[in-house]
């Protein structure tokens, strides 16, 4: 089998990153002898010959059928995959796959199952690193994933939202290997700093296992940040800190029991126990389709303060404890605003 040539992080193919673009609207850049630009109307006047061929392929494939243009999306995916024409980064985060696969697969449930809106998007900017940062719950966590399908699909530049994941996930034998390639890494200080001084968008949630693990007596109410090592990371790459507030994860798997002799003995952090599992067995397992917000806030800036500031405890705890302020606050708005768990 061939393999994906590997992409350095800080010169990575932006072939498969870079915003998508209208197939009507697609041009070239050439202009003709008049100086007008090379676009369809242009070829249909005669301006430019030599892109000829390039502008009937762009209009046929616009003018196919949907399903003739997914087919040949497909075709061409699984031409890549034969032939290793795809690329990786130093992380292992394989956007081809990400988009064509892992994202595409998400996109019903978030469209039509949670029926997710996502707001202030603008607040996460086009190029550049930024750290999000958001309230964990669900018991599984669909709502990284949610985010991050949020972010691809709304956001103008269509940034890709690197995960930062627990280390039980990158131990875990099935998950582990698509967590690498949708573009997660290790939730350590390294990583981190590593991926947003290279202009990447990276992710975080906090909270953690006692976040998507807690009882559903104590929804929408945030767990403890921990030690703020995500504050320390933003400050030494000088990177926007973006707060995420999202409603609606808490009631896909309503948590009323936790099975803890089982969770040690199988090395889990908890076994829920829900009104439907295990008591309806596989069909238990179906998340309850509530809807959703995805919240992103005002950035706040850390480059004012300087890499030394992550040296100083004081700082990074006012700083954090600032961050989950804001999201707490802004759980609290929308929680009263929203008129049905499920509508």
């Amino acid at each position: 089998m061939p393999e994906a040539r590997v992409i350095p992080l800080d010169g990575r193919d932006s072939s498969h990153t870079a915003p998508r673009r209208s197939r009507r609207a697609a041009q070239c850049e050439a202009v003709g002898a008049d100086g007008k630009r090379c676009t369809a109307k242009a070829v249909a006047e005669g301006v430019c010959g030599e892109h000829l061929a390039e502008h009937l392929r762009a209009e046929a494939a616009a003018n196919a059928p949907d399903w003739e243009r997914k087919l040949a999306g497909a075709l061409a995916f699984m031409r890549r995959r034969v032939t290793g024409d795809y690329p990786i980064d130093d992380f292992g985060f394989d956007p081809d796959l990400t988009e064509n696969v892992l994202l595409a697969a998400m996109r019903p449930l978030y469209e039509k199952y949670f029926r997710v809106e996502a707001r202030g998007l603008d607040n996460i900017p086009s190029t550049g690193g930024a750290l999000v940062v958001a309230n964990h719950s669900g018991t599984i966590p669909l709502d990284a994933m949610m985010t991050q399908l949020a972010i691809y699909d709304h956001h103008p530049a269509q940034r890709h939202l690197r995960m930062l994941g627990a280390d039980l996930v990158f131990k875990s034998p099935f998950v582990a290997p698509l967590a690498r390639k949708s573009g997660s890494t290790l939730a350590c200080n390294e990583d981190a700093e590593r991926l947003m001084s290279s202009g990447e968008l990276a992710g975080v949630w906090p909270e953690g296992f006692k976040g998507i693990g807690k009882p559903f007596s104590e929804r929408y109410k945030l767990q403890r940040f921990g030690r703020g090592g995500f504050v320390s990371a933003a400050l030494r790459s000088g990177v926007p800190i973006i707060p995420c507030s999202i409603v609606g994860a808490e009631e896909i798997y309503p948590i009323v029991g936790n099975v803890k002799v089982l969770a040690r003995l199988l090395g889990f952090p908890y076994i829920p126990v829900t009104p439907f599992f295990p008591l309806l067995g596989p069909v238990g397992l179906l998340p309850l389709p509530s809807k959703w917000i995805i919240e992103f806030g005002e950035p706040i800036p850390t480059d004012e303060l300087g890499a030394s500031a992550a040296d100083d405890p004081m700082l990074v705890f006012n700083l954090t404890d600032q961050v989950r302020e804001v999201i707490q606050q802004t759980l609290y708005k929308l929680l009263l605003g929203r008129r049905s768990v499920f509508f």
